[in-house]
Formats: C-alpha cells, sequence, structure tokens
C-alpha cells in the first residue's frame, strides 16, 4: 500500500514539474506566434515539403519557447513582484534559476540548429535573430530602461510570418516585410492595452511602461495612433497581391473596429475598455491572420 502511494506521489511530482516547464515556454504567447510563422509559410510562393514545413514550425515553437523561458529566468526578481506573474515556476521557487537557463539555451541552439540543417539557414539566421532580439535588446535591456521598450522589443514578435516566408523561399521580400510590420504595429496598443489596467504592477516592479511614465491619457492617445495607423498597414497583404480582397475588406472592418475600441479606451476614465482591447487585440491579429489563410485558400 505504502508503495503505490509513493509511486502515485512520484507520478504526481513528475507530472506538476512537466507543467512548470511547460509553464516557462509562455504556451499561449507561443501559440500565436507559431500560427503567424504558419501563415507566413502559406502565403509565400512556392512549395515546402510537409515533413520540412512541420519541422519549420516545430522551431518556430520551440524558439519562442527558449525565449519565454530565458525571459522568465531574466526577470523572476520582477515577476516576484507582480500579481500578474507572481505564481510562474521560478518567483514560487518551482524551477531552479539554473535549469531555467539552460533549458532555454538548449532550445535556442537546437531550433536555430535544425532549421538550419533541415529547411535553410536564412530562415534558421532569422530566428537567431529572433531568439536575440528579444532576450538581449527587449528582455535585458530595454524593458527595464525606456517607456517605449514594447514598441523597439515588439519587433521580437513580429519576425515570425518572415521566418515562415523565408523557410520556403529562402529570402524575404515586400509581402513578408508587411506582415512583419503588421504585428509591430499592433504590439504597441495591444501591450499598452494591459499596462493601463496593470499599471501598479508595473510601477511596483519598477518597469517604465508608458503609463506609469508617461500618464494614462497619453498611453491612450499613443494608441489611437497606432489604431489608426493599423488601418494602411493591415491592408499591405492586398494591396501586395499576395491575398485577394476578402481579406482585404475583412481587414478594413477589423481594423476600423480596433480604432473604435482605441476611441472608448480614451474617452473612458475607468478600465474596463482597455481591458476589452486587450482581449480584441488578440482575437483582432488572429483574425487577421487566419482570413490571410482563407483567402489564400479559397484564392
Amino acid at each position: 500500500m505504502r508503495i503505490i502511494q509513493g509511486d502515485t506521489a512520484a507520478l504526481a511530482d513528475s507530472g506538476s514539474r512537466v507543467r512548470d516547464y511547460v509553464a516557462l515556454l509562455k504556451p499561449r504567447v507561443m501559440s500565436l506566434v507559431v500560427f503567424t510563422g504558419f501563415v507566413g509559410m502559406a502565403l509565400a510562393p512556392g512549395h515546402i515539403h510537409p515533413l520540412l514545413a512541420a519541422v519549420a514550425v516545430l522551431c518556430i515553437a520551440l524558439a519562442a519557447g527558449a525565449s519565454g523561458a530565458i525571459n522568465m529566468w531574466y526577470d523572476r526578481d520582477i515577476d516576484a513582484v507582480m500579481e500578474r506573474t507572481r505564481t510562474r515556476p521560478l518567483p514560487m521557487g518551482r524551477i531552479d534559476p539554473d535549469d531555467a537557463l539552460a533549458f532555454g539555451i538548449l532550445l535556442s541552439v537546437f531550433s536555430t540548429a535544425l532549421m538550419g540543417l533541415a529547411v535553410n539557414w536564412v530562415a534558421a539566421a532569422l530566428l537567431a535573430l529572433t531568439i536575440g532580439f528579444y532576450v538581449f535588446v527587449y528582455t535585458m535591456w530595454l524593458k527595464r530602461r525606456t517607456p517605449q521598450n514594447i514598441v523597439i522589443g515588439g519587433a521580437a514578435g513580429a519576425f515570425p510570418p518572415m521566418i515562415g516566408w523565408a523557410a520556403v523561399t529562402g529570402d524575404v521580400s515586400w509581402t513578408s516585410i508587411a506582415l512583419f510590420l503588421l504585428i509591430f504595429m499592433w504590439t504597441p496598443p495591444h501591450f499598452w492595452a494591459l499596462a493601463l489596467y496593470r499599471r501598479g504592477d508595473y510601477a511596483r516592479a519598477g518597469v517604465p511602461m508608458l503609463p506609469v511614465v508617461a500618464g494614462e491619457r497619453a498611453t491612450k492617445i499613443q494608441m489611437l495612433v497606432y489604431a489608426v495607423l493599423l488601418l494602411p498597414v493591415s491592408l499591405a497583404p492586398t494591396l501586395l497581391g499576395a491575398v485577394g480582397w476578402l481579406y482585404g475588406a475583412s481587414a478594413i472592418a477589423l481594423s476600423a473596429l480596433f480604432v473604435f475600441a482605441s476611441l472608448r479606451v480614451l474617452a473612458t476614465a475607468n478600465h474596463r475598455p482597455a481591458r476589452q482591447m486587450f482581449a480584441y487585440s488578440i482575437l483582432y491579429l488572429f483574425l487577421l491572420f487566419a482570413l490571410m489563410l482563407a483567402d489564400r485558400l479559397i484564392g
């Protein structure tokens, strides 16, 4: 009986440890990253073997997870202060910091090498650039130093469609740059919406997010500016001929709604519209890339 109980406890502990390592990968963030990378691959001209396509998607997922793990290792001090992040594995002491760092580095090296050897080295170089930008430029340099951290650092999350495109073509094109710009311009209002209603968290942690440094009204105005600029940027894939007007018309409608959400945030003193805009921003980006994929499949 004691043996069975011991085995059950060991199994439960093992399962909990696996969940902690999965949490290091930031799976919710990873899912959107992987999807945009896959759409970039689907839009690219040419052909890639399904097995190599699966390898490329796996490499993008592992690289995103590696970046998340190293980010959690470096930010474990401020994660312990912030209500949103204090239950993560490192602040709770469920994973040793050295183990988390080693895990992130191992995944970084493995995903980049596999992409280069199995797919091509252009995609691998972009993958390595993405990891390096997120870890060294955003996490270690910008995040704790400037309120423009998410503006510049957002480039890291914008690379996956370019990587997917390069996995098929072996190069970078105007269309892949347009996909990059779409995510790059989307990132600031997306994160500033979160920062508005989590302002106290960032202030306690000493992270100079725009609402903390410049105030809420200045943040809301900048969110509106980015939302307006997103409208023409979202049309770029259609104007470049990568997709048709099924996507184009939908992008106009979705982007107009994004602008409307920004106006509601600007006009309202409480944080409810900011919460709603943050939720919609995730849906917005997903729908845009899903519509590109649908347009290409129909076309």
